[in-house]
């Protein structure tokens, strides 16, 4: 930090005076101000960050504990890419004297993992982007001066596990109603296992559709304002997904776990399930008891135009519409809207009765919002694997969830699959275990520490961590 407090009295302050100086000559150069400042704290912080590396670098070095273990193999200069800029900094490649294994000991007490050369910081950048727009703004997005590329954003996102649901609140919320609505996007696939696999049919149409699907649980809908004529979901959780079979059985699953740790589903009335009446979704009526199926009102409206479109205001003229249809063979019009219909009969009737409990659904605005404004609605090809990770991560988003924390959640899964458990004790540890070993005279090793300089407790602090290695 010494370095970094030099070049902030000689190098900074005088440039501040300088922008200030100019400032007041020239007040409407108020953005040329802001500008300058930034930039040299910027500067100062990437030097802060660079110092700090090296002198945890240097305090390995100069450790008994790490000796005990750990030799010298070389010293080198890396790069490591931060949500504030691309920092250069020396560490120190070490051997183990006992297995042979090589390694830099300042990553695994950073928690990096071998190769990596990005912070948590500036991977939760990338996410917080991509999962907004494109691969490419991701790795442009994670840093102020470096970026990654695309491919490295989709390995990262392709890489991605979830965690679970947070714990369940003490208490079960009763509502009179719960609303879970269900419908799926159509996005397009580069290729199912490797390249070039699609196949073409008759119609020289390939087989490169796959459905994401999307299921949101609400408690209602209510006004945005007392006076305003928008409306908006209360309390609204998305699931995503583009799993068949066995993997859509496991996919309501996770919402009836959901419902069933936040509601307490004996005080509900009803559950009521708005959907188009996809074989997917009326899966779900047997994971979950006690759904009562409503038809969304887009799909029925939109098959009832479909089923009366050609006909006329007056039933005389309908009914030679209707046989013009027929002398011109096309059933196929009556036969589909119809059998949807029909087939839909029940959950039609709830819809149009308005039946208590009842309400608008908004699954088409919400696929558009949740899914298709990220992955189909511009031209863009997905593998099955990528597919699954980007609806998962949108659902996460939209859910609230941190990005910070889900780039952590990585490392813990990472570290439970090697079953690397290192542990690292701490400085009130190590003080509790020094006041324990020298007894009478440990009695004073507390009022010791707090008399030390600033940096010999950085260096206690920094100690800490290394008996973990």
């Amino acid at each position: 930090m010494i370095n970094s407090i030099k070049y902030f009295e000689e190098e900074c302050i005088s440039r501040f005076e300088k922008l200030e100086d100019q400032f007041l000559k020239h007040p409407e150069q108020m953005a040329e101000y802001v500008l300058g400042l930034t930039a040299q704290l910027h500067q100062l912080g990437l030097k802060m960050i660079q110092e700090s590396l090296e002198m945890m670098n240097r305090m390995l070095l100069e450790s008994p504990i790490r000796r005990r273990d750990w030799v010298v193999e070389a010293h080198i200069r890396k790069q490591l890419i931060t949500s504030l800029g691309a920092v250069a900094f020396k560490k120190t490649l070490f051997t183990n004297k006992h297995t042979g294994e090589s390694a830099y000991l300042i990553d695994r007490l950073l928690g990096l993992d071998k190769h990596e050369r990005m912070t948590e910081d500036a991977e939760a950048l990338l996410f917080q982007e991509a999962v907004q727009t494109s691969y490419r703004r991701g790795g442009e997005s994670c840093s102020l001066t470096a970026e990654v590329s695309r491919q490295t954003v989709k390995n990262k996102i392709h890489q991605l596990e979830f965690p679970p649901e947070k714990e369940n609140p003490c208490r079960k919320k009763e509502v009179e109603y719960l609303y879970i609505d269900a419908d799926e996007d159509h996005i397009s696939l580069q290729f199912r296992k490797e390249k070039g696999d699609l196949l073409e049919n008759e119609n020289h149409q390939k087989n490169n559709c796959l459905l994401a699907k999307l299921i949101y649980v609400c408690e209602g809908i209510e006004k945005e304002a007392p006076k305003s004529s928008r409306h908006r979901l209360v309390n609204p959780h998305y699931f995503c997904s583009v799993n068949t079979g066995k993997g859509n059985e496991e996919f309501w699953d996770e919402v009836y776990e959901y419902l069933d740790s936040r509601y307490d589903l004996k005080k509900v009335k009803k559950i009521y399930l708005n959907s188009d009446g996809g074989g997917w979704i009326r899966s779900g009526m047997k994971r979950i008891a006690g759904l009562v199926h409503v038809l969304d009102e887009f799909h029925l409206e939109n098959y009832l135009t479909r089923l009366t479109r050609r006909l006329k205001d007056s039933r005389w003229d309908a009914a030679d519409e209707l046989r013009r249809i027929i002398r011109q063979g096309m059933k196929w019009e009556f036969e589909e809207a119809s059998e949807y219909i029909l087939s839909n009969w029940t959950a039609a009737r709830l819809r149009l009765r308005h039946r208590e409990g009842v309400v608008g659904s908004s699954t088409e605005a919400h696929v558009s919002h949740v899914l298709s404004a990220r992955m189909s609605s511009r031209p863009m090809g997905w593998s099955i694997r990528g597919a699954e990770k980007m609806a998962r991560l949108r659902a996460y988003y939209l859910n609230g969830g941190d990005m910070l924390e889900l780039v952590r959640y990585q490392g813990n899964v990472l570290r439970k699959a090697a079953g690397a458990e290192e542990t690292y004790l701490t400085t009130r540890q190590i003080l509790d275990s020094e006041k324990s070993r020298h007894r009478q005279v440990g009695k004073y090793i507390e009022s010791i520490s707090h008399s030390l300089s600033l940096e010999a407790k950085k260096k206690s602090y920094f100690n800490a961590h290394i008996w973990g290695l």
